[in-house]
């Protein structure tokens, strides 16, 4: 009897080792991998890298191993509901990055949220999901000799991420959007909001108040989308989907060749010999972020390793990697490989002003924000039902405009118009039910519109400050330093001032907190009160093979090296009219497909 308890007690063991090794596709340690090599070797699992983990993993012959320096998302509460977008900024769930003082802000520097969690930025993000418009796409194709980049020729790989899903209130939603052009049978849930405020009702009554300059959109998803609509948001049954919550879900996660290592900070990646006289780099170093100074491992791919660690993250590991400026390097000491000047450079990002009007109303954000009773019941609703003003997200409504023809001689005087075309946005107005960022004001109640310049000429950089990895890089994203993008975000100020004399506001808006009126007011409001909205891309551009710019070439594979590739928001070599979900998740689509047709 001893003798069969002690060999059932063995087996168990063995059996609850064995599930843990094939089915824990996340572990924390890297004792419990498999092995130290793998076919594909992913960095980041954020928005980008959890797409093509679970494409590559679709052929069971191919063994994918991500790196994820951040924590699992797995029970983080702030993540999951859909409100509360926001709450994991200066967290552990935080890269918590700073900027270096922007002379266009005033030598203000400010905090660079950026997702230090499995699913990136999309555990943490507003979950906008807003394509750009078709103008950005077919730029994008024409910049990179690619036309596999254009509008028409993504179209699958958005309904491939797609999966249109009715909101948590399950309201009618016809006329606030167009089936027609979207995807109900991918991975990634996008829905219209689950909670609506009789003040978004206000917003677009003023559309049809005011359809000249403001005209009401039924899909700014369509390729064309100028006009103020509804917004689609990353929210399934009223809670947030990630690419962690999605790409990972448990039917992905048993694929006995997909491995995920937790708090595995990647150091640089390494060369490991030469073809046709091109480095290859098919090793990776890694840390424990827990610990940065325990010693570092190694792991190594058998066909390529892919850079997804964002625009902040992918170049900064690339020139830790001696991958860059050749002078810029030396300057830091780091020695240098190869030499592709590109890498960090051309930091994009969309600045952000938030306009402020005190509202007759009590049905605003602020007023459950305040009252602990209220509050509390709609924590209650949203924990036991996932319904409420929790199952959305904060704001219902958005516009994408242009400057006014009125003001175009004199905002373009000095510049080309920056629009990817004539159906492109030069700002956006992003509308809210009241003051969003904690705290909020202790008294009175307010709508807030933000206004956001998404065709900025400013670029910044992200540079290495030491041969030492795991020390910050040097981010500075520039913003407002070009006179062009100051005088499009003093237009967009001016514009939201105009929406709100809509009739529909007359007896609602009882007063502008914001009182500047001259342009040099306006600046002065401006450089003081922009901010980031974390749409950064650009700092690994695509530029056209054989190009003597960019970092990577269209189909994403590095400049000048073998073995090495580039998928997330990084490789964008401009930032589309957009916030940046949807166009990073379309790039890990394609690329996936790129990848795979490498290697079939």
């Amino acid at each position: 009897m001893l003798h069969q308890s002690k060999v059932l007690h063995m087996w168990l063991v063995f059996v609850t080792t064995f599930l843990r090794v094939t089915f824990a596709v996340v572990v924390e340690r890297v004792t419990d991998l498999p092995g130290l090599e793998y076919d594909f070797i992913i960095v980041g699992g954020g928005t980008a890298g959890l797409v093509v983990a679970n494409r590559l993993t679709e052929n069971p012959a191919h063994s994918v191993l991500v790196l994820e320096a951040g924590g699992s998302n797995e029970n983080v509460y702030n993540s999951k509901v859909p409100f509360y977008n926001g709450r994991l900024f200066n967290t552990a769930a935080d890269w918590n990055f700073t900027t270096t003082p922007m002379p266009g802000l005033g030598g203000r520097s400010m905090g660079y949220p950026s997702g230090h969690i499995l699913g990136g930025t999309s555990s943490m993000n507003g979950l906008a999901y807003t394509r750009g418009s078709s103008d950005d796409y077919n730029r994008y194709a024409r910049l990179t000799g690619d036309p596999g980049w254009s509008w028409d020729r993504v179209q699958p790989y958005f309904r491939k991420n797609e999966h249109w899903t009715e909101p948590a209130d399950h309201h009618n939603t016809t006329g606030q959007f167009n089936p027609a052009v979207h995807g109900f049978h991918g991975v990634n849930a996008v829905s219209l909001p689950g909670f609506i405020y009789s003040f978004d009702h206000r917003v677009i009554q003023a559309t049809s108040e005011l359809p000249q300059e403001f005209p009401f959109n039924l899909d700014m998803n369509s390729g064309n989308q100028i006009g103020i609509g509804w917004t689609q948001s990353t929210i399934k049954a009223g809670e947030r989907s990630s690419s962690a919550t999605s790409y990972l879900a448990p039917k992905y996660a048993r694929r006995r060749n997909l491995h995920i290592l937790l708090h595995a900070r990647v150091s640089r990646v390494l060369r490991t010999g030469s073809s046709n006289g091109l480095p290859i780099f098919k090793s990776v170093e890694f840390g424990n972020d827990r610990s940065l100074d325990a010693p570092r491992k190694r792991v190594t791919a058998r066909k390529e390793v892919i850079l997804s660690s964002g625009a902040i993250g992918t170049p900064h590991i690339l020139q830790n990697s001696g991958i860059g400026d050749i002078q810029h390097l030396r300057s830091v000491g780091i020695t240098p490989l190869v030499h592709l000047p590109s890498v960090g450079q051309n930091l994009t990002d969309h600045p952000f002003v938030a306009n402020t009007w005190r509202v007759n109303s009590t049905d605003t954000f602020e007023t459950a924000i305040r009252n602990a009773t209220i509050a509390e019941e709609q924590e209650r609703l949203w924990n036991e039902m996932r319904m409420g003003p929790y199952a959305a997200s904060t704001f219902n409504v958005a516009g994408w405009l242009r400057v006014p023809e009125n003001e175009s001689a004199s905002v373009f005087k000095e510049f080309m118009d920056p629009a990817a075309g004539p159906g492109s946005a030069h700002f956006e107005f992003i509308i809210a039910n009241g003051a969003t960022r904690l705290p909020v004001p202790e008294t009175g109640n307010f709508m807030v519109i933000g206004t956001v310049v998404v065709t900025p000429l400013s670029r910044g950089t992200v540079l290495a400050t030491s041969s030492d990895p795991f020390r910050p890089p040097n981010i500075n994203p520039n913003l407002l330093s070009s006179p062009l993008d100051l005088a499009i975000m003093r237009s967009a100020i001016r514009a939201a001032r105009r929406f709100t004399q809509a009739p529909v506001w007359s007896s609602y808006i009882l007063g502008l907190e914001d009182k500047a009126v001259t342009d040099a007011e306006l600046d002065t409001f401006i450089r003081g009160a922009a901010i980031t909205v974390s749409h950064e891309v650009g700092t690994a551009a695509m530029s056209p093979r054989g190009a003597d710019w960019g970092v990577v070439d269209p189909d994403l594979r590095v400049k000048k090296v073998k073995g090495l590739r580039v998928v997330d928001a990084s490789v964008l070599p401009l930032v589309p009219a957009a916030h940046t979900q949807a166009a990073t998740y379309v790039v890990a689509e394609r690329a996936s497909d790129l990848i795979k047709a490498t290697w079939t």
